[in-house]
């Protein structure tokens, strides 16, 4: 009997640290998602109009150099896409969050106890990464049309632009390789 508490003992314990860990993840990506999807309505608000914005730099440019209104459009599309990618994510987060929250709350003997299925919590736990994932792929692909609007078309060489795109897809995509394999290693061990 003894030998049964106490194995009822340490599941519990390892139940409640891994509820708490999970709640804690939640929470780091809802607050990763809310800074991007502020980020995209600055960018959305910020955005030049369209191409009439491009006149005054026309004349240290050459024309086939300047962004035009199809570049503005595809800004518009992957900052839209962007967000959703990160609603989603923050939804589905938040969705688990509460699931957790409201079983816990619903157990009177050990408030830290929530039983779930582990794969549906691992699936909606994935989901959300990835739906954070291509949220940041986007905002990077909008962020490259920002540079194209502001400095000139990536396609046309120049050395700015080429350095700036350059820089942030090296870091962005760097930031992404560190963050899936965690994401990766933690649901794997």
């Amino acid at each position: 009997m003894d030998d049964y508490r106490t194995r009822r003992s340490i599941s519990s314990q390892q139940t409640s640290s891994t509820t708490s860990i999970h709640v804690t993840a939640i929470d780091g990506i809802v607050n990763v998602n809310s800074l991007f999807t502020v980020a995209v309505f600055v960018g959305l608000s910020l955005s030049p109009p369209g191409p009439e914005h491009q006149s005054s730099r026309s004349h240290y440019q050459e024309s086939k150099c300047v962004a035009g209104p199809e570049v503005s459009r595809m800004l518009t599309v992957y900052e839209v896409v962007s967000f959703s990618f990160f609603l989603f994510s923050s939804l589905v987060a938040q969705g688990v969050k509460l699931a957790i929250n409201l079983r816990n709350s619903v157990v009177v003997d050990d408030e830290f106890k929530a039983h779930f299925n582990a794969n549906l919590l691992r699936c909606l736990m994935i989901a959300s990464a990835a739906g954070s994932v291509i949220g940041c792929l986007f905002l990077m692909l909008s962020m490259v049309k920002v540079v194209e609007i502001q400095m000139g078309i990536l396609s046309c060489g120049n050395e700015h632009v080429l350095q700036a795109v350059a820089s942030m897809v090296v870091f962005v995509t760097s930031g992404l390789v560190v963050y899936i394999s965690t994401v990766t290693y933690a649901f794997c061990h």
